[in-house]
């Protein structure tokens, strides 16, 4: 195990080093030895790399010692973590027609501070400000958009603000969130070994997070049966955040009013309705345009009231034409916060100010 922990990434990545050294390479892919591509600022590049298929096969074998998970016949897909932080999947056939599919996205520009994202372009400082304000006052922040959008940069940047006096844990497919805080427990599935036994789920997770006095609970992604534990939890009055794929905030809502019927028939959609109303308070969502551009395309408030079988969601910004519009909801947002954090917060434009132990505790994390 020692020789493994210890091996050069040169050797591990062999021919794809180079591309794993240029930090201006977001993520590589494989689709076959002689089509293998590379994304830069959003925008895809075919190389002139060409590999041999045991090239391919010895290169993911390396990258799979240093996680301990496997890939074989009877478990065809691998979501890895590697020791850089980047994220490793893996597709074999039977389940691809020819050739392993390979992806490597790689860990960048995940500690970026939200005022930096803002700086960056990715969302206004007012923006900026305002969900900043909204992760202290404890309010449920739901980040949708699609693949490679940067929901999980702007869940880091965000849960970075969470106040240092509280206790976090994140729960992930695989480890990808680093929030500067210092008191956090990060929590990972686990697939079932070769006798199908010791698979621990994203579901067994939440419920296991509750038992760990945690101040503030993060899903890296929800996607299936875990959203009703999460919601359930978050309306049990502790805070947390949370990804989700989807096209637009509303979009976002109603497949979280979906996805936890999937935990059994005997959850209905007249309990799941008003509990999503009451579990999630903001909903982020983000957008990568033609360009690559990545940009925070909509924020809205949910303000808890449902009309006619629909869950109330207002918009607070909306990018439109090149600019944003500001809606009904943010006089609603500033309200919220101002009845949590009291008057002097509730305009967007006022700084908020850290405690001189907030900002003790800050320079040492960041430290």
């Amino acid at each position: 195990m020692e020789a493994i922990t210890a091996m050069e990434p040169s050797v591990v990545f062999g021919p794809i080093f180079p591309f794993i050294c240029d930090d201006t390479i977001e993520e590589i892919w494989i689709n076959s030895p002689e089509r293998i591509f590379i994304a830069r600022e959003g925008k895809s590049e075919l190389t002139n790399l060409i590999l041999t298929s045991s090239q391919v096969s010895d290169l993911v074998d390396r990258t799979l010692m240093w996680s301990g998970r496997r890939l074989d016949l009877s478990h065809p897909f691998v979501d890895a973590r590697l020791p850089d932080g980047s994220r490793l999947h893996v597709a074999i056939p039977e389940v691809t027609s020819e050739h392993w599919a390979v992806n490597i996205r790689k860990h960048i520009a995940q500690n970026y501070s939200i005022q930096d994202l803002a700086i960056k372009g990715m969302l206004t400082i007012e923006m900026a400000e305002l969900l900043t304000k909204t992760v202290i006052a404890g309010l449920n922040i739901l980040i949708s958009g699609g693949t490679q959008t940067g929901k999980t940069t702007i869940l880091n940047a965000l849960a970075s603000e969470i106040p240092y006096s509280n206790r976090v844990v994140t729960i992930e497919e695989v480890f990808e969130l680093h929030p500067r805080l210092p008191d956090v427990i990060a929590l990972q599935t686990r697939d079932a070994n070769l006798q199908g036994e010791g698979e621990i789920s994203l579901r067994k997770l939440v419920k296991e997070a509750l038992r760990m006095r945690p101040n503030r609970i993060i899903v890296g992604e929800v996607r299936e049966a875990e959203s009703l534990d999460l919601l359930i939890a978050l309306n049990s009055g502790l805070p947390g955040m949370g990804t989700i794929h989807s096209n637009s905030a509303r979009d976002a809502i109603m497949k979280l009013q979906t996805l936890p019927l999937l935990a059994g028939s005997n959850i209905s959609h007249e309990f799941i309705l008003p509990t999503v109303a009451s579990a999630i308070d903001v909903v982020v969502q983000i957008s990568m345009d033609s360009s690559g551009m990545r940009r925070v395309s909509e924020i809205a408030y949910l303000s808890g009231r449902l009309e006619k079988h629909h869950i109330e969601i207002e918009n607070v910004w909306q990018y439109k034409n090149g600019c944003y519009e500001i809606g009904m909801g943010l006089s609603e947002i500033n309200a919220k916060i101002a009845q949590i954090l009291g008057p002097e917060s509730a305009h967007v434009g006022t700084a908020f100010s850290y405690s001189e132990n907030d900002l003790h505790q800050k320079s040492k994390v960041n430290a």
